[in-house]
């Protein structure tokens, strides 16, 4: 693109007065198609280059982190006929099981929110390679509200969703890879004098540290505007430069079309007070608390409530039937998040069908089939995976899309480390309150697990209803309007980027899985 066809839009944007601005809607009008779609077309080019860039890393890195997290879950069927279990090698009854995986969650509670603040003042590129390198050490994590955060630097809300549904593939791929992995794990037992599930932890354990480090020339730092160098002062100069995300034409149009996170000031505490006085914040912690429970404890206690359904299935059969589920849940992923951007005024649509797929799957678990076939609760489950799938990518989209315009980037940072970290406290029900540590819920037999799995029905029940109270209190107190000074939306001088004019419309089907030739 010419000087004579990009229109000045940074000049106009910058222009004060309502004429100056509307006088810049031309370059970024709305529309599929017609004389913009040109213009629209290299605005998703650029786009596509920062995929590209980023998702690949970010599936990477997510794909390690969940399978250490996946692994605790198998660790406790693996080896059994050997005595080699977790808790078996370990002398830990159910309910200690219990307690340790919730002590996990609780980490996700007392510790997002102050990662993510740290994430802004600092450069994420190495605060993202610290919490993998972590992850690879002590199994912690603060990852995801982080990489939501992270994505924000780079993209619009509005197109965040097919993002991090991207990415987030990379935890039902890993957990029914280390399903089908763990079965090899399971011949190593004894090997070097280490269990199986010893040998599990220890390799992949290494492996997220090389790829922690990696993160360093991996990852783009935070984009600078055009004329501003990277800080080379102070501890910058002892980290390794990775390259700019984007150069050139494409620098300078994703520049023009998100100009909101070039220009941001420094956040304080008052900024950070009105973003968690805001009370649009309740009902996503309440929408994202039962899903995440429900993933984290089928999860956790995936292939023990498989070996509840048939008490003779083998160790290794249990990996192998524990892999499906989220086979399940990555297709309803990579079908549900893409839409969901292209309507992304319908999000409690898109979260409450797969939320009632959820349920259907744990009331079929709970009562369908019998001893001699297992087979359809078997099923439920797997419908249980299916509806997870776009859940927790919307619930998180949706959030950025709310407090980004209001608040700024500390709005972003802090909103989604609060929906993650306090919706962790449905991880700890499942994994603490429900299954192994229901004492009188997991006595072996027909009705083993029942009652854990009605509690997720009526938890999932509640994010319904919050999805519906959220939808109707943002038509009552539309939250389009600027009402902190930390908002990255507009500046004092009426700075409106081009993302933001979009983001009034929905984009609908057009050019969904397949671009025309002007797109490329």
């Amino acid at each position: 693109m010419d000087d004579a066809t990009a229109k000045e839009p940074v000049d106009v944007a910058r222009s004060k007065g309502a004429e100056s601005v509307g006088a810049s809607t031309n370059y970024y009008q709305d529309v599929e198609v017609g004389d913009d779609a040109a213009d629209l077309a290299r605005v998703d080019r650029v786009y596509r280059k920062l995929d590209l860039r980023i998702i690949p890393a970010f599936w990477t890195l997510y794909f390690l982190c969940s399978a250490i997290r996946s692994n605790v879950g198998l660790a406790q069927t693996m080896n059994r006929e050997q005595g080699h279990s977790l808790s078996q090698v370990l002398n830990l009854t159910p309910r200690q099981v219990s307690t340790g995986l919730a002590l996990f969650y609780v980490c996700y509670v007392i510790f997002d929110l102050p990662s993510n603040l740290i994430m802004t003042k600092l450069s994420p590129r190495v605060w993202m390679s610290r919490i993998v390198v972590g992850v690879g050490i002590i199994g912690a994590s603060g990852m995801w509200p982080g990489m939501a955060y992270y994505l924000t630097l780079f993209y619009p809300p509005s197109r965040t969703g097919r993002r991090i549904g991207q990415y987030f593939t990379a935890a039902q791929v890993s957990a029914a890879v280390v399903g089908l992995v763990s079965a090899g794990f399971q011949k190593m037992d004894g090997l070097g004098g280490l269990v199986g599930f010893q040998w599990m932890f220890l390799l992949y354990g290494l492996i997220a540290i090389v790829v922690g480090f990696s993160l360093l020339w991996w990852l783009p730092d935070r984009p600078l505007p055009p004329g501003e160098s990277p800080r080379r002062d102070g501890w910058h100069r002892w980290i390794p430069q990775s390259r700019p995300a984007l150069s050139g034409e494409d620098a300078r149009i994703h520049y023009e079309d998100l100009t909101r996170v070039y220009h941001r000031r420094q956040w304080t505490l008052a900024d950070l007070g009105r973003v968690m006085l805001d009370w649009r914040i309740w009902p996503l912690i309440f929408m994202y608390l039962p899903v995440v429970g429900t993933g984290n404890g089928i999860q956790a206690y995936g292939t023990v409530i498989i070996s509840a359904i048939n008490p003779k299935f083998t160790g290794v059969q249990l990996s192998l039937l524990f892999a499906p589920i989220w086979i399940m849940d990555l297709i309803a992923i990579l079908l549900v998040t893409p839409i969901s951007d292209r309507f992304h005024h319908h999000r409690a649509l898109f979260f409450s069908i797969p939320v009632c797929i959820q349920i259907v799957g744990l009331l079929l678990t709970t009562y369908a089939g019998s001893l001699q076939n297992p087979w359809p609760r078997w099923g439920g489950l797997l419908l249980v995976g299916f509806g997870l799938g776009p859940t927790v990518p919307i619930t998180m989209t949706w959030t950025n899309e709310i407090f980004q315009p209001r608040h700024g980037e500390v709005g972003v940072a802090a909103a989604s480390a609060l929906v993650s970290g306090l919706g962790n406290l449905g991880s700890i029900i499942a994994t603490y309150a429900l299954y192994e540590g229901w004492a009188s819920d997991s006595v072996k037999g027909a009705r083993q697990y029942r009652k854990s799995n009605l509690v997720l029905v009526g938890m999932l029940c509640g994010a319904i209803l919050s999805s519906a109270v959220m939808t109707l209190l943002l038509k009552v107190f539309p939250s389009t309007q600027k009402v902190s000074r930390a908002s990255s939306t507009s500046d004092s001088e009426g700075v409106i980027d081009g993302a933001a004019k979009r983001e009034t419309h929905e984009r609908g089907f057009g050019r969904l899985w397949f671009r025309s030739r002007t797109t490329t």
